[in-house]
């Protein structure tokens, strides 16, 4: 049995973690027979959206409590997180991941991943463990893995920004999963194309087979 630690940015597509590609990730891999658990890392909320109107509310909330309502509670501190006690690490997606677990929402090109995730895809590079995102997820990976091959779907602001920290781009469509091998990065878009659930779980699926190829 595989164990992946599966990293969230809070709850709801707007602020967060997406949660139908988190739940997804999930499933697919109980389903394949492997393992996972939930990390997130302890900090506040970038900001916090009304999802039924889209308005940011002035609520305050932090991302290790709002994940843990995906993972019914057992979620860990991303804090925690030690390679050595998994096989893969994935990153879902959500606006979350490019406003809680880096700052591109705020400085574009520019941003920078926060330390927590930073230390956590460094410690999977060491152990030459493959690490995995989604949706718009995959902006994590750009500043620390040097010429890492990855999609976020079509052409945007998030896949220009990638690329101008040294990324190669690849355009694919609902349910692709682009492979670095020498890396060992798989990455998938999801939502960062307009997709249907199912969509996702293909996506979502795939990914993890693929991860599962690269142990």
């Amino acid at each position: 049995m595989k164990k992946f630690a599966i990293v969230l940015s809070g709850c709801g597509v707007q602020d967060g973690a997406e949660i139908q590609e988190s739940v997804l990730l999930m499933l697919a891999v109980s389903r394949r027979g492997h393992d996972y658990r939930i990390f997130a890392p302890d900090i506040p909320q970038r900001s916090v959206i009304n999802h039924l109107t889209g308005r940011r509310t002035s609520e305050q909330r932090n991302v290790w409590v709002e994940s843990a309502r995906i993972a019914r509670g057992d979620a860990k501190d991303l804090a925690a997180f030690s390679a050595r006690d998994y096989d893969a690490l994935v990153f879902a997606g959500g606006f979350g991941a490019a406003s809680n677990l880096c700052d591109f929402v705020d400085k574009g090109d520019g941003y920078s991943v926060i330390p927590e995730v930073a230390r956590a895809i460094r410690e999977m590079r060491d152990a030459n463990k493959p690490v995995g995102a989604t949706c718009v997820a995959p902006v994590l990976l750009a500043p620390l893995i040097k010429g890492v091959e990855l999609t976020l779907g079509n052409e945007c602001d998030a896949s220009r920004a990638a690329v101008a920290h040294g990324a190669v781009h690849r355009i694919t469509t609902h349910g692709e999963v682009t492979v670095d091998v020498k890396n060992k990065v798989a990455t998938t878009p999801c939502y960062m194309l307009d997709a249907t659930i199912a969509q996702i779980a293909d996506g979502a699926e795939h990914l993890i087979d693929e991860l599962l190829q690269l142990m």
